[in-house]
């Protein structure tokens, strides 16, 4: 029996409180949320999979030194995944929407009031200022963003910033219908957009280029997650490149999100996770994500006092950068209206601007918080 005993104090078992149970049912829901709502599973399941091995009492986590799983956090810790999942998003994106229509671009930038709205309000919450400037991205709904910029300012906030990152950006087409519904009118919402020009392909080509340089010039702190995204760009119009675009688009990216998803979950242990400043996070986020899509539609009803040719202010909701998610939304919101309203490429125009927004603001959140 003693040495039963003995067995029985190294499991997991004998070391389970009911903080890990929480944690564990959270990761669950995320799973669940990921398979059988199909709310962005390919983030929610690495996600809630990783809570649920991150909260199993007696394993070497994230925090164990030179562990297997604490040295694939050092790529959150250090930065490095949130870069190499813009690189990949950039090969995957197409900016000919918003070169077409470049005016849709303040979209983009009004939607990122939100991230500091949120600034503010964590500061009000008790927050540093270094820990408020990584809160405040949240309202981008960014999650590589957050990750990288809560890894520079508050790296002992990356779990629960990280977590409400993705779980807002997942739940976009719960958050933002109701918004869109009480900011537009019927009327507002039928209205159809003239299909954009025809894009060059010299035009695709200068846009990475010119883009990079503009912005990391306002920005020099986000340059690496700018010039991934440009330069991922760049390898998918260039049209001598398309290995490399097709590499960075699929295995590339695919085996960073598995590998960021994973470890950002079993960051979130009960004993580091389950705390008052993470609830606040969690609320903070909401509000977050809420103002940015209310300030994206405010902006594009009042963009629309000045244009001769209307655009429907729902795309003005995809200003947020969760991508094409809010897009989609935006369409499906559409398409309930009417049948024949297509506005999906529409609103990929702020949509972009928006993962371009964000990436600009954490810059400024770096540049002024970081030294």
């Amino acid at each position: 029996m003693s040495e039963f005993f003995q067995f029985f104090s190294t499991t997991g078992l004998a070391q389970f409180e009911w903080s890990y149970f929480i944690m564990i049912v959270i990761g669950l829901s995320f799973v669940y949320l990921g398979i059988a709502k199909n709310y962005e599973p390919l983030l929610l399941v690495p996600i809630g999979f990783g809570v649920i091995l991150g909260n199993i009492p007696g394993t070497l986590g994230v925090y164990e030194p030179n562990s297997v799983m604490n040295l694939l956090y050092w790529g959150v810790k250090a930065g490095v995944y949130p870069p190499l999942i813009f690189l990949g998003l950039g090969a995957m994106t197409d900016f000919s929407t918003l070169i077409a229509n470049p005016k849709l671009i303040l979209l983009g930038a009004a939607a990122q009031f939100g991230i500091f709205a949120t600034f503010i309000g964590s500061i009000l919450l008790g927050f540093s200022i270094s820990e408020a400037g990584a809160i405040g991205i949240i309202g981008g709904a960014d999650g590589p963003t957050s990750i990288f910029l809560s890894s520079q300012l508050a790296p002992h906030l990356v779990g629960p910033i990280a977590i409400a990152a993705y779980s807002y950006m997942a739940l976009v087409p719960v958050i933002q219908p109701p918004i869109i519904k009480l900011l537009t009118t019927k009327k507002e919402r039928i209205i159809k957009m003239k299909t954009p020009r025809v894009v060059t392909q010299r035009e695709k080509v200068i846009f990475p280029i010119v883009g990079a340089l503009v912005t990391i010039m306002i920005a020099p702190g986000a340059s690496v997650l700018l010039g991934m995204l440009f330069f991922g760009n760049l390898l998918k119009e260039s049209g001598v490149t398309e290995r490399l675009a097709n590499s960075t688009r699929n295995a590339l990216i695919d085996i960073i999100t598995v590998l960021l998803g994973l470890t950002v979950g079993a960051s979130t242990q009960a004993d580091v996770f389950l705390k008052v400043d993470s609830v606040k996070i969690f609320m903070l986020g909401a509000f977050s994500f809420c103002i940015a899509t209310a300030t994206g539609l405010l902006f594009a009803k009042l963009m629309n006092l000045f244009l001769k040719t209307k655009i429907n202010p729902m795309i003005g909701a995809a200003g947020v950068s969760a991508v094409p998610d809010s897009a989609r939304v935006v369409h499906h919101v559409g398409q309930t209206c009417d049948k024949s309203n297509f506005l999906l490429m529409h609103a990929m125009a702020p949509n972009v601007a928006g993962v371009i927004g964000s990436a600009v603001a954490a810059g400024v959140l770096l540049g002024i918080l970081g030294n």
